[in-house]
């Protein structure tokens, strides 16, 4: 037994032997020759030019669409509703007639208070007329005097409750869905309808305090709501309030944005893009290109087709993309794919149609 073993392990050890020795003589065949290296062979990548782009410094936000003017209209006064003048989401004008109550008795009140003025200015004018005649007390003329003023008041306040049975619209907006009928008796403060100024809308949306002093008045902004996928909205910031919350450590921002369509409504929950700083002239590369390097970042270019490496400082990271703001110039080739075979030097092979050009020819293009 112990021979067989013997005989087993021999063959085992003939059989390695015979792959080391294959092995080793593919290595021979494929190396290279005398006075080469391996850095000789060109490594195949992926590369891209260093192009000119926008790119948009922001704050993300969310928020709720409010009318930019609300209001519930009431009564001052009871009454009878004798006139609706509107159609339920009808947009009206400042002015415009809603509701009529009746002024059955508030309409005989001011004619008895008119006809009591009359009355109490004859006897003003009669009162003087005696008084400076001599025939006539300063009893008389003050009582004259008081009367009319008293008149005045009446006519003023039955003309003030007249007009009181007129329910306008106090600004130009649309109307919601009324809440009473012709023939309703309405008490004074009785919801009757909602009116709402929808253009433009405003936006109220918080932001962390570390962007306090970058927030301005005037601010521009983009707006996209859930229920209208696809549309953006322009607007700008209008008013910032005048204290941080200290519990979540955010600032309130007021936002306006035109409706002239019509589409957004007060309600819609709304995602806001605050523009801080817009460069139109920013380098970008693909952001794959960078490799990191401990707290460095660097990208190899191609330069007369070998690879080079370039430390690079980056801002803004947008779709796939990363801004350079040190380190490259615009139209300069730097590796997207491949640079873990690379090193200092390595000789590269590009795909077919670029062409890596010496730096200067290639920022010059």
């Amino acid at each position: 037994m112990a021979a067989r073993r013997y005989l087993i392990a021999a063959l085992v050890l003939l059989l390695l032997s015979g792959g080391a020795y294959w092995l080793w003589e593919a290595y021979l065949k494929r190396a290279p020759e005398a006075g080469s290296s391996w850095g000789d062979y060109p490594v195949s990548v992926d590369a891209a030019r260093a192009e000119v782009g926008r790119v948009v410094r922001r704050i993300e936000a969310v928020g709720t669409l409010t009318a930019n003017e609300e209001v519930l209209l009431r009564p001052e006064i009871d009454g009878l509703i004798t006139e609706i003048a509107f159609r339920e989401g009808q947009t009206v004008a400042a002015g415009d007639v809603l509701f009529r109550l009746d002024d059955t008795l508030l309409a005989a009140e001011l004619m008895t208070a008119e006809a009591d003025l009359a009355l109490f200015e004859q006897n003003h004018r009669r009162a003087l007329q005696l008084h400076s005649r001599g025939a006539g007390t300063e009893r008389s003329r003050d009582e004259a005097v008081a009367d009319l003023a008293r008149g005045q008041a009446n006519l003023a306040l039955a003309k003030a409750r007249l007009a009181k049975t007129v329910i306008k619209a106090p600004f130009e907006g649309v109307v919601g869905l009324r809440e009473v009928s012709i023939g309703d008796y309405v008490q004074e403060g009785e919801p009757l309808v909602r009116l709402e100024q929808v253009n433009p809308m405003k936006v109220d949306f918080r932001v962390p305090e570390l962007f306090l002093a970058e927030l301005t008045p005037d601010q521009p902004l983009s707006l996209t709501v859930d229920a209208l996928p696809g549309l953006a909205f322009d607007g700008k910031v209008i008013a910032l309030d005048s204290q941080v919350d200290v519990n979540g450590r955010a600032l309130v921002l007021r936002a306006q944005v035109p409706n002239d369509i019509g589409y957004l409504k007060p309600g819609l929950f709304a995602r806001v893009d605050v523009i801080l700083e817009t460069r139109d002239d920013a380098i970008l590369i693909e952001e794959s290109a960078l490799v990191p390097s401990g707290r460095s970042l660097f990208v190899y270019k191609a330069i007369d087709g070998k690879a080079v490496r370039q430390l690079v400082e980056t801002g803004l990271y947008r779709g796939g993309k990363v801004e350079i703001l040190k380190g490259l110039e615009a139209g300069e080739l730097v590796v997207t794919a491949g640079q873990v075979k690379l090193r200092e030097g390595s000789k590269l092979l590009l795909p077919e149609g670029l062409d890596a050009t010496s730096q200067d020819e290639s920022a010059s293009q």
